[in-house]
């Protein structure tokens, strides 16, 4: 495995792991749960923004990934679109680009 491959599952990992603290140990302190935590982002303009700043990242990433994989066959590509949406941007673009770099089989 070449470097930049190993830096893009380092950074999906982290991208996965870290945010995913900061959202769990929201809700334990809360004890609201998903939904308290959904509506913690809509609190004030400055999260609202955050949110569809995400949301469009997600969409486009989520069109470009479909759109590659129509042209290269890189059907394993696609696991990246269930990543970006229950868990984030942060993990889904770098895994994305590890299973785009991957050799073909």
């Amino acid at each position: 495995m070449s470097p930049l491959r190993m830096v893009y599952l380092a950074l999906a990992i982290w991208g996965a792991i870290h945010p995913m603290y900061y959202f769990v140990t929201y809700m334990r302190e809360t004890g609201t749960g998903l939904g308290g935590l959904i509506d913690a982002w809509y609190v004030n303009a400055s999260t609202h923004g955050l949110v569809w700043d995400l949301t469009i990242a997600a969409i486009t990433l989520t069109v470009w990934i479909i759109a590659e994989t129509i042209v290269r066959k890189n059907w394993l590509g696609l696991v990246a679109i269930p990543a970006t949406f229950c868990i984030g941007v942060s993990c889904g673009l770098p895994l994305y680009l590890f299973l785009r770099t991957r050799n073909p089989e």
